[in-house]
């Protein structure tokens, strides 16, 4: 597998110095090599989207080809629509960044951990927090200990979580259960679900958000492929539910790629949905994670914000550059041993090309 790569790895040299081989060709060539069913990309700036693309199939062994308007589980890049949702109902004063949770949910701090007390929605949302790692294929609780409506299971997964011990204090805490408390708070304070919450954020930026697996409402669309290249068949998982916030959003490349570029507009303010301060806050308030992003200092000095969503049998990758008003951004239908490096590959050839 290694040698495999370093193949890949020097074809990816021989692109980005030949100008006779295109994105398109090069993006292929690597789906191809390593057997991605899709594999798309997208160069963003804050005014223009320079390259889209989508290559391969929705479904291995398909002959319905992946487009750019095709749905794709993001996995974690959910966390950043999550902040920046709650970034709005905080501007609008319906909480703050220091509301604990238990001032929303006061019955359930007596059957709660002592440990969980203080949290804020700060803490939750940034990974500032000793809660319990917990993710979709953890066995419990059992999908039929939690029953009723969705909202009714967030609500006793969330109890469940809070009576669970906390994890040792070692820095960030890179769990998904403070989200699914985040959206909690958030539903509280809104009088909205999240995925009321979600489609007026959609509506705003003109986008289709959509949660779940997106072959489930539509056979057609994009199907997620396991660590063996198998197919994920349309099944509707309740876990997928309970962690929506953290997790569980579908969207195309097109409309993600809106969602990318009012970033980039929010970070020069020139958004009309947020102060540049805020997406300051969002993608740089904090070391290490903000809220929905991680930070980092790229080869070029530039501080740069980023994000990778592997839900399983997904990959998309996302990379922000407000230096030189640049995002790029991977998506893939399949998640094996090495499709987070194949993206990171085709994600270096992007930046290569526009510049970072």
């Amino acid at each position: 597998m290694r040698a495999f790569l370093s193949a890949s790895f020097f074809l990816m040299l021989l692109f980005v110095t030949s100008a006779a081989q295109s994105l398109h060709s090069f993006a292929d060539s690597l789906r191809q090599a390593h057997r991605i069913p899709a594999l798309g990309y997208a160069v963003i700036s804050s005014d223009t989207i320079f390259d889209i693309d989508m290559t391969g199939f929705c479904k291995i062994n398909s002959d319905i080809p992946a487009t750019i308007d095709h749905q794709f589980r993001i996995g974690s890049n959910t966390k950043a629509i999550t902040c920046m949702i709650a970034a709005m109902l905080v501007q609008q004063h319906l909480l703050s960044w220091d509301t604990p949770f238990f001032i929303r949910f006061p019955d359930w701090k007596a059957g709660s951990n002592k440990a969980y007390h203080h949290l804020t929605l700060q803490q939750l949302l940034t990974f500032r927090n000793n809660l319990a790692h917990y993710t979709y294929t953890h066995p419990h609780p059992r999908p039929e200990e939690i029953t009723g409506s969705e909202a009714s299971q967030r609500q006793q997964f969330a109890r469940w979580l809070l009576q669970q011990p906390p994890v040792a204090d070692t820095g960030l805490n890179l769990t998904n259960s403070g989200y699914a408390l985040a959206g909690l708070m958030l539903e509280k304070a809104s009088g909205k679900s999240y995925p009321q919450l979600l489609e007026a954020l959609g509506l705003q930026l003109h986008i289709r958000f959509g949660l779940g697996s997106p072959n489930v409402s539509d056979t057609t669309q994009p199907w997620g492929h396991d660590a063996q290249g198998r197919p994920e068949a349309p099944a509707y998982n309740p876990r997928l539910n309970w962690l929506q916030v953290a997790g569980n959003i579908h969207v195309s490349l097109r409309d993600y790629s809106r969602f990318i570029q009012e970033q980039l507009r929010g970070l020069a303010g020139k958004s009309p949905l947020l102060p540049a301060s805020v997406f300051r806050q969002l993608h740089f308030g904090l070391p290490g994670f903000a809220y929905g992003w991680f930070t980092d200092i790229n080869a070029n000095a530039h501080l740069i914000s980023y994000n990778s969503g592997t839900p399983g049998t997904f990959v998309t990758t996302v990379k922000v550059i407000p230096a030189v008003d640049r995002a790029y951004i991977v998506f893939t239908n399949i998640q094996q041993e090495n499709t987070v490096e194949i993206a990171n590959m085709l994600l270096h050839a992007l930046e290569t090309k526009y510049g970072y």
